[in-house]
């Protein structure tokens, strides 16, 4: 954990420099506005971890103020590196063409302030899309036909939402419009795979009644991810309990005597300091009776001996990457990205792009979603 501090603060601090810079060639402002402007994004880096004291001491309005801020910021700052980026290398290339072709290419090179002011349009218009695309949830189906399914059990339809992050920001009617959208789905299951509770000391009663009212026949049963244990795992097992989920730990549980669903800790255990559990395949062997086997899991990883043991996992944690360009640097750590993949043995994993957001509560081309898997009997 401390090294993904250091080296987070170390690349995102480096983006606050280089927004720096490009101000001071844009505007070329006194020493006074320069003091100030350093001030700021001395703030706008700390931001996160203003945030996370502010949770934990009970400052709430602080915490809120910061998250708005902070993470819509870093959102922005995020975006005008990148498309500034890509303005400097066409301006490069625009540079090159000229000395090839023996022209003066200077008509046509952009002046140091259009290079603020357009990745600046740019980076705003992406997050102003992005923060309305992140409350627009979408419903993705998975209709699966087994011969496991008894014909007398009918339907079994399971919601899953993953990566929800109920915290400072997540909560009120945002989550609101998260469960309305689970309840037009009419679940007969709901599951949570992992990182649906990231606050430290919220008071989040009023979230852990908002679930309490959505009320499968089935129930509502959850996974742990590796938010769970930053926010304190004590903590978020009691609020993911007090919202009415059953919390399988390394366990299994059977729905309509038809699904088993074997639920594991998130694998990031080991580097929050806890001792692990036992291995997918361990908990996989504990389900019986040739039942549909589900395994919920928060990250899309695939230990090499399960595949043959469940017919179904449901993962999230990627979030689809949240916010392009982004993604593609996800996809590189998560092959298995968002979507559907067939694994060996004939098993299928969905990996959920999540429902809520973490850090900036924005998405670009990576929307929300809850999923809707059908079981039918073949």
């Amino acid at each position: 954990m401390g090294l993904f501090l250091l080296t987070f603060f170390l690349i995102y601090g480096g983006f606050h420099f280089y927004f720096f810079l490009k101000v001071r060639a844009a505007f070329a402002p006194g020493a006074a506005a320069q003091a100030i402007l350093v001030a700021l994004l001395i703030l706008g880096l700390m931001a996160p971890i203003i945030v996370r004291a502010s949770e934990r001491y009970g400052f709430e309005t602080l915490a809120r103020l910061m998250s708005w801020t902070g993470y819509l910021w870093m959102a922005v700052l995020l975006l005008f590196v990148t498309a500034s980026v890509l303005f400097e290398l066409c301006r490069f290339l625009t540079y090159l063409t000229g000395l090839a072709l023996r022209t003066d290419a200077g008509a046509f090179l952009p002046s140091a302030r259009m290079l603020f002011f357009l990745p600046a349009a740019v980076a705003l218009g992406m997050v102003l899309y992005g923060f309305f695309d992140a409350r627009c949830i979408r419903s993705e189906s998975l209709v699966i036909h087994s011969a496991k399914i008894p014909k007398e059990a009918g339907r079994i339809r399971i919601v899953q939402i993953s990566d929800v992050h109920v915290g400072v920001l997540i909560r009120g009617d945002y989550l609101a419009g998260i469960l309305r959208k689970v309840r037009e789905a009419a679940p007969d299951l709901l599951v949570s795979t992992g990182d649906l509770v990231d606050g430290q000391g919220n008071d989040l009663a009023e979230a852990a009644a908002q679930f309490r009212e959505i009320r499968p026949r089935y129930g509502k049963i959850a996974v742990t991810g590796n938010h769970e244990f930053y926010a304190g795992i004590d903590e978020a097992i009691a609020f993911t309990e007090n919202a009415g989920f059953t919390v399988l730990r390394g366990e299994i549980a059977t729905v309509a005597g038809a699904v088993d669903l074997a639920g594991v800790d998130d694998p990031g255990i080991h580097r929050s300091g806890f001792r692990g559990g036992p291995s997918d395949r361990e908990v996989l062997s504990w389900a019986g009776g040739g039942r549909f086997t589900i395994l919920l899991k928060h990250q899309p990883l695939v230990e090499k001996d399960a595949p043959g043991a469940f017919d179904l996992q449901l993962s999230g944690h990627t979030h689809g990457g949240q916010i392009f360009p982004f993604s593609l640097m996800t996809r590189l750590v998560f092959p298995f990205h968002a979507g559907n993949y067939r694994l060996t043995g004939g098993a299928l994993l969905h990996v959920s792009r999540g429902t809520g957001t973490w850090g900036p509560p924005v998405r670009f081309l990576a929307p929300p979603e809850i999923t809707i898997i059908d079981l039918m009997p073949e």
